[in-house]
C-alpha cells in the first residue's frame, strides 16, 4: 500500500474502486483483490486458510491420476522414443501432458466423459478470465493511463479489452515454446518460470509489510533486479535443449548444477538484499504515512495520511461514462466498437469514498472466529511442511 502503486478494481456494474496496493503480478493481484473484497479481517483470513486447504487437493487430484496413467499407457503417457511421441501427442520431448485426458477419454464413459471435459475447461476458462482481467488493468493503469493522463474512462475500458485480446494472441504463439520446454512437461514448466518471476515480487511483499524501513526506491530497484536476473535464467533455460536419456549435457552451469527451485531461493535473498541496501541509503517514509499497512501497525487507531502522488482519475470534463456523456456515437462503426466492447448499457455514477472509519471497523475481529481462523493457518502450514518434506 505505501510503495504508491494504484489499481482500480472494474466490478461487473462498470463501477471503479481505487484500490491501493502493491500488486504487480497478475497473481498476486488476482489473490489481493478477492481478499480486499472482504468485508473483514475475519472473512478475509477465512477464505485465505480455505484456499489453502483446497490447494492441498492437487497432490491427490493431479499427482497421483498422472502416475496411475503413466502405469496404464507406458507407451502413450510414458513413451519414451521422440518419434513415437511425435506421433502420440505432437510433441517429441515427451506426452506427459496427455495424462489426465487420457484417463478421461479412455476410461469414463460417454456421459461422465463430456462431464469431466466441460469441468475442465470450465476451470481453464476460469483462470484464464482472471489472469487476463489482472493483466489488462496493469497495462491500463500502469502504464497507458500514466502517458494519457486526460484519457476518459471509456477509453480505458476499450483499451483494457483490446489489450486482452492481444494476450490471447500472444498466449496461443506461445504454446510451441511451452510443448517444447522442461521436456514437455507442463507442470514443471509452470514452476519454473514461477520461479523466475515470482521471488522478487514476494521480495517486495515480505519487506514492505514486515519491515516499515522499506521505501518505493528499495522496493522498485529491487523488484528490477531481480525480474532482470530472473529473465536472463529464463531465457537461457528456453535458449538450450535438454538432452535426452544417455546424451551428454553441454549447458551452461547454471542450468545443469543449479536447478530452478534453488535459485527461486537464490534470487529472493538477492532481491531482499538489494531492497534493504536501497531503502538504507535513500529517505524513509514518516511513520504518519504508515498506520495499518505494515505487519506492526495493522491495530494502530491513529489517522493515516495518503503519499502525495498521482492520482488515478479520469478527466471530469473528457469523460465518457459521465451521466451527461452516456449516449451512442452517430457512426455505425463505432457503435459496432462499443458493443463488441460492451459499452452499450448504462452505467452507474462513481462511489463515494471510503472514509477513515470504516476502514477502522473492518479490522475489528470477533475473538472466537480470530482464534478459529489463527488455529486453522498454523494447522494448515503444519500440515503442508509435513507434505513437503514426506514426498520431497
Amino acid at each position: 500500500n505505501h510503495l504508491k502503486n494504484d489499481f482500480y478494481v472494474v466490478s461487473d456494474t462498470g463501477v471503479h474502486l481505487n484500490i491501493n496496493c502493491v500488486c504487480v503480478c497478475t497473481h498476486i493481484q488476482v489473490i489481493v483483490q478477492r481478499s480486499l473484497s472482504a468485508k473483514s479481517l475475519s472473512h478475509a483470513k477465512a477464505g485465505s486458510v480455505l484456499a489453502g486447504y483446497l490447494k492441498l487437493l492437487p497432490m491427490f487430484f493431479i499427482v497421483m491420476p498422472g502416475m496411475i496413467s503413466r502405469a496404464l499407457f507406458p507407451d502413450e503417457v510414458g513413451c519414451v522414443d521422440p518419434e513415437v511421441c511425435l506421433s502420440v501427442c505432437g510433441a517429441s520431448v515427451g506426452c506427459s501432458n496427455i495424462a489426465y485426458p487420457k484417463l478421461v477419454v479412455e476410461l469414463m464413459p460417454v456421459g461422465l466423459r463430456g462431464l469431466m471435459i466441460a469441468v475442465m475447461l470450465a476451470a481453464l476458462m476460469s483462470s484464464l478470465t482472471s489472469i487476463f482481467n489482472s493483466s489488462s488493468t496493469l497495462f491500463t493503469l500502469d502504464l497507458y493511463h500514466k502517458a494519457r493522463p486526460k484519457a476518459s474512462e471509456r477509453e480505458l475500458m476499450i483499451v483494457g479489452r483490446v489489450f486482452i485480446l492481444v494476450m490471447v494472441c500472444v498466449s496461443l504463439l506461445w504454446i510451441p515454446v511451452i510443448q517444447t520446454a522442461n521436456s514437455g512437461q507442463l507442470f514443471d514448466y509452470i514452476q519454473s518460470v514461477t520461479s523466475f518471476l515470482a521471488p522478487p515480487i514476494t521480495a517486495v511483499f515480505l519487506m514492505a509489510v514486515f519491515w516499515s524501513r522499506t521505501n518505493e526506491q528499495g522496493a522498485f530497484w529491487g523488484l528490477m533486479t531481480g525480474l532482470v536476473v530472473g529473465l536472463i535464467r529464463m531465457v537461457l533455460e528456453f535458449s538450450y535443449v535438454i538432452p535426452s536419456c544417455g546424451q551428454p549435457d553441454h549447458r551452461p552451469a547454471i542450468l545443469t548444477d543449479v536447478h530452478y527451485l534453488y535459485f527461486a531461493l537464490i534470487l529472493l535473498a538477492l532481491t531482499c538484499l538489494i531492497i534493504v541496501v536501497v531503502s538504507l541509503a535513500t529517505a524513509p517514509i514518516s511513520e504518519e504515512h504508515l498506520y495499518r499497512l505494515t505487519w506492526w501497525s495493522r491495530y494502530s487507531q491513529e489517522p493515516r495520511l495518503d503519499l502525495a502522488g498521482h492520482q488515478m482519475t479520469s478527466d471530469p470534463v473528457n469523460s465518457d461514462l459521465s451521466p451527461d456523456s452516456d449516449h451512442l456515437p452517430d457512426s455505425w462503426w463505432q457503435r459496432a466498437a462499443l458493443w463488441l466492447c460492451g459499452l452499450t448499457g448504462s452505467y452507474s455514477g462513481s462511489v463515494s469514498p471510503v472514509i477513515e472509519n470504516s476502514e477502522l471497523n473492518s479490522l475489528k475481529e470477533k475473538p472466537f472466529w480470530r482464534r478459529v481462523c489463527n488455529v486453522n493457518a498454523l494447522l494448515l502450514v503444519t500440515v503442508n511442511v509435513f507434505l513437503w518434506g514426506y514426498f520431497a
